[in-house]
């Protein structure tokens, strides 16, 4: 436990957004794909995730989903629900959804959900959940949570003095709160043995680092190898060995994420976005871009403005 405590007290949160959200229409969205991670809370009607064997949502449950993991998620009745692809999702996103922004209204509607999204790294580098590889999964009713949950629903829709901070203390006690759940409820037991082991080693935190500081460097074997003090015939295996990925899978993450959020926070155009983040052809960083994500940049700029409206 004094393991996962280290780990706790190293973690960067980062408050994203949060919506309350009406849903207009049922749908299924294929292959939902998001950066942050994300955590649903159902107040009423419908909400299930998976493929073959959907697990549904209990009003008061919560979905959480790693960033970085691709879900089938369905929102309303999954009878009457339309399938859809992630950029059909995101470009009709106000055909689905409705966005409440009215405190009262906070569970309180038909067919609603509370949504926050949010980072969280470790020595603000690494993603907390998706280095663990941990899948998309459902929280059983925390009243703790919910209120969280809420709380920063209320906060988020008001302006009142030290809203910013009020929410980023009640965003990194969501995420101290799911950590307990996994730990509580024992799961996901041999991810966490085998995952977790390599925050404790001091030259992949150097790795780490480098990489976060120089996205729109060279970041070849060659300079990770002189970064960690190893040979760079040896780098690739020692990365892969202690993360489960290849290092240069793991810089593209890294710099797709960042390219997301330059998006969702920078008026830059797209070819100034793929250069910053190591892409000299604009062309290729678009492919890319679109392979990852499901959906052209451009699109994922208009998305982050939906979502911010």
């Amino acid at each position: 436990m004094e393991d996962y405590n280290k780990i706790i007290e190293s973690l960067g949160v980062k408050f994203v957004r949060a919506r309350n959200i009406q849903i207009l229409q049922p749908i299924t969205i294929r292959n939902f794909y998001d950066v942050q991670n994300s955590l649903t809370i159902l107040y009423d009607g419908e909400v299930s995730f998976g493929d073959e064997e959907p697990v549904k949502i209990d009003k008061g449950d919560m979905l959480f989903i790693p960033g970085g993991k691709h879900a089938t998620v369905t929102y309303g009745n999954k009878a009457l629900a339309k399938p859809v692809s992630n950029e059909e999702f995101m470009t009709n996103r106000d055909v689905y959804f409705q966005a409440i922004n009215e405190p009262s209204q906070i569970g309180t509607l038909s067919n609603s959900f509370g949504l926050i999204s949010f980072e969280a790294k470790v020595f603000d580098t690494v993603n907390f959940f998706t280095s663990l590889d941990i899948p998309p999964f459902v929280i059983k009713y925390s009243e703790n949570i919910a209120q969280t949950i809420n709380q920063i629903l209320s906060e988020d829709m008001t302006d009142t003095a030290g809203k910013g901070r009020i929410i980023k203390i009640k965003t990194e006690e969501v995420v101290i709160e799911i950590i307990r759940y996994i730990l509580e409820n024992k799961l996901f037991v041999e991810q966490l043995v085998t995952n977790s082991t390599y925050f404790k080693d001091p030259r992949l935190i150097d790795i780490f680092a480098y990489i976060k500081d120089n996205l729109g460097g060279d970041l070849s074997n060659k300079v990770l190898a002189n970064v960690a003090n190893v040979s760079e015939d040896y780098v690739g295996q020692y990365f892969k060995m202690l993360t489960q990925i290849n290092p240069q899978d793991y810089i593209e993450y890294q710099r797709m994420e960042k390219a997301v959020d330059l998006l969702r926070t920078s008026k830059k155009s797209i070819r100034a976005i793929g250069s910053e983040v190591g892409y000299k052809d604009t062309a290729y960083f678009c492919r890319r871009f679109k392979m990852m994500f499901g959906i052209p940049a451009g699109k994922m700029r208009r998305r982050e403005s939906l979502m911010n409206v």
